[in-house]
């Protein structure tokens, strides 16, 4: 498989994967759990990793500001441990996915194919050297039931694809805010006050960014995309998807090509019934 149709197979998926972190049942057990609303999401996430502080959150995560993650992190771990954490995110997912889908869905032969697939993509990583975030994911125990196999399967992916997209990043020469702010104008991420603001960025750490990328001639003054910004941005989305190749190619072109044909019916529902807020992506998004 070649690593564009690899680039456009995990975009196809990723929106399974990343649906948890809008979910009102895992927001809800977690601030029940005592965590503090704009916590879940950190130490959600962040997890596996075990207790680590504010430095390796960010560093991880990648853009985001790291004003806004010391006062959650590591305070979060002393209300409920990352185990505790795994297992509300879990069960809570187990009772998203029974709502949005039905039982019918997750107990069919298409999910239980699916999970089998996804399995095969996941498991065919060969190892985790730089990618601290897809290593502490690999170490956690894989789930049972075919839906949960699915979704652990495709944030193993995820998190995979996204340690290498922080490397390709870093060759680029963009930091976490340069990083969010040119991907915010290629239309394909955030819109641009949802990032501003969820990434925990001022509007003056905002606009500062944007002079220094305009001095760079990689954007415009009023925040669009040069052709050298544009052929940055492209740099990057290659690197990452050859960094990013090997599990979807130990499934393979065919086996990549029917979970993808599986799983997008499921997507789109999860779409349609607004799980992802409306306004938060741009509206490239929606192309493969």
């Amino acid at each position: 498989m070649d690593a564009t149709t690899a680039g456009r197979t995990s975009r196809a998926l990723e929106l399974i994967h990343s649906m948890t972190y809008f979910l009102p049942e895992t927001q809800e057990a977690l601030v029940a759990a005592g965590l503090p609303p704009r916590a879940c999401y950190f130490a959600g996430r962040a997890a596996p990793l075990g207790r680590v502080g504010a430095g390796v959150v960010t560093a991880t995560f990648y853009n985001f500001n790291r004003e806004l993650v010391e006062p959650l992190i590591p305070a979060a771990w002393d209300i409920a441990s990352p185990d505790e954490i795994m297992a509300v995110r879990y069960a809570t997912l187990d009772v998203a996915f029974a709502r949005l889908l039905g039982t019918e869905v997750l107990t069919s032969a298409d999910m239980a194919e699916a999970a089998d697939l996804a399995s095969i993509a996941a498991r065919g990583i060969p190892g985790d050297d730089g990618r601290p975030l897809y290593a502490a994911y690999a170490e956690l125990d894989w789930p049972t039931a075919p839906h949960l196999v699915l979704w652990h399967a495709l944030t193993l992916i995820r998190e995979y694809r996204g340690d290498g997209h922080i490397a390709a990043l870093q060759t680029a020469g963009l930091n976490g805010l340069e990083a969010l702010i040119t991907h915010t104008a290629t239309g394909y991420g955030f819109e641009k006050e949802f990032a501003r603001k969820r990434r925990g960025w001022s509007t003056e750490q905002w606009d500062g960014a944007v002079a220094s990328l305009a001095d760079r001639e990689l954007l415009t003054s009023d925040g669009s995309l040069t052709q050298d910004g544009e052929d940055l941005r492209t740099l990057v989305e290659d690197i990452t998807n050859d960094l990013a190749v090997v599990p979807w190619a130990a499934l393979g072109e065919d086996g990549a090509a029917r979970l993808v044909s599986l799983a997008t019916p499921w997507r789109e529902s999860i779409v349609g019934q607004g799980v992802i807020p409306a306004g938060v992506f741009g509206p490239a998004i929606t192309k493969k």
